[in-house]
């Protein structure tokens, strides 16, 4: 990356079936975007996934932008980003995640730059669909090889049987169970696979909410 104008990069795998779910980065700003969009369901990185196109924001501060991503763009900027750009990762009809890159001030990514990013989205594709990410973007059984992401499989596993269980406690399918998990950290600024560590290990469990369905989920602590 020390070729692209940008301060990090992150990665995500994301599926139209499946739970999606942050995968590395290279700091801690870079990881915050990850989860920030994931537990908001809003952002670059799924609207380049949902469009199969790379989303490039020069500058987060743009006026459009606060009413196309209104709870990402600030928390964005809280974070030290200024300028995300995302790229899905695609080889024939499979579509295992999204590159995001982001910089600290306001920058536009020259055509020799663009191309850099997009080789570079190519080279991640190729490193997920080998650890085993199907065209689903679920790992699949075979083993993953040691590239970096070895706790893919019980990453997504865990927050799956969360939501699983959620479906359970709160009646819900589980596109719902998912969209409550997400609610729920993000209310709480906590991190989705925590959360959903907590809710398999009965640490956790949530309640129907109360009032209007912007109110965040309600828990009781187990003993």
């Amino acid at each position: 990356m020390a070729a692209l104008p940008v301060g990090g990069a992150g990665l995500s795998a994301m599926s139209r079936t499946a739970a999606s779910h942050p995968l590395c980065s290279t700091d801690d700003i870079s990881e915050q975007l990850e989860e920030l969009q994931l537990t908001l369901g809003e952002g670059p990185c799924v609207d380049a996934f949902a469009s199969g196109s790379a989303v490039l924001t020069p500058d987060l501060l743009t006026a459009e932008l606060p009413f196309r991503w209104a709870v990402f763009t600030d928390a964005a900027l809280r974070t030290g980003a200024r300028a995300v750009f995302s790229l899905p990762l695609r080889k024939g009809a499979i579509s295992p995640g999204v590159l995001d890159l982001y910089a600290g001030i306001p920058t536009a990514l020259a055509a020799e730059e663009l191309a850099d990013a997009m080789a570079f989205a190519d080279l991640a594709t190729l490193l997920l669909l080998d650890t085993g990410i199907d065209e689903t973007g679920a790992p699949t059984d075979g083993p993953m090889p040691g590239r970096g992401f070895e706790d893919l499989g019980a990453y997504r596993a865990e927050i799956d049987q969360a939501s699983g269980m959620i479906t359970v406690q709160l009646g819900v399918g589980i596109e719902e169970a998912f969209v409550r998990l997400r609610a729920y950290a993000y209310a709480r600024g906590r991190r989705l696979a925590d959360v959903a560590a907590d809710v398999v290990a009965r640490r956790l469990r949530l309640s129907p909410a109360t009032g209007t369905e912007s109110e965040p989920e309600q828990s009781d602590e187990e003993t």
